[in-house]
């Protein structure tokens, strides 16, 4: 198998092509770091991120570091079509969270006032309010929902071929079929 020619050097060097190398690679040619190559062995997105959920999700964390980087990733998510021309399969078509017993309602109750704290819009529903977003639900052994309208899902494919785009665009150098076997 014939690989592409390779840098002999560079300041930094991502191995792995999937959404979070991508990432990484965006992110640093974003922050104005020169020099960045990315180096996948076979193709993007061709290892876990294909199969992937796609879930964008505020909700959850009682991590301030964590849901800020939920927050940045959605808002990214949600122009990074506009900044490099690529869908990234963005739909913010909402997400619920159930619970089904008193304690799951009542740690829901703290996740949701901990993400209200951090500027995260979760907005405590009833059971009924459950079933008329999401119709398919069986909804009567439901105490409470937690929903989010900004959150949504992704295109894991389309969401890492926006991050490569942005990452060429400022200069980064991505290489597929090119398996790192040492460093």
């Amino acid at each position: 198998m014939s690989h592409p020619a390779l840098p002999t050097h560079a300041r930094v060097v991502v191995i792995g092509g999937g959404v979070i190398g991508c990432s990484v690679a965006y992110h640093l040619a974003q922050m104005g770091c020169r020099d960045v190559v990315l180096l996948e062995r076979h193709q993007l997105t061709a290892g876990t991120t294909w199969h992937s959920a796609g879930l964008m999700v505020t909700f959850g964390s009682t991590s301030e570091t964590s849901t800020e980087f939920r927050k940045y990733t959605r808002d990214l998510f949600a122009r990074l079509e506009a900044e490099t021309g690529q869908a990234t399969g963005f739909k913010p078509i909402g997400f619920i969270e159930v619970a089904c017993d008193a304690d799951r309602l009542e740690e829901y109750r703290r996740v949701s006032a901990f993400n209200r704290h951090c500027g995260v819009e979760v907005h405590e529903i009833s059971a009924r309010e459950v079933g008329d977003l999401f119709p398919l639900a069986r909804t009567d052994d439901i105490l409470a929902g937690f929903y989010v309208k900004e959150d949504g899902r992704v295109d894991p494919v389309d969401c890492t071929m926006a991050l490569a785009k942005g990452a060429r665009l400022r200069g980064v150098t991505i290489l597929e079929k090119v398996p790192v076997t040492g460093i």
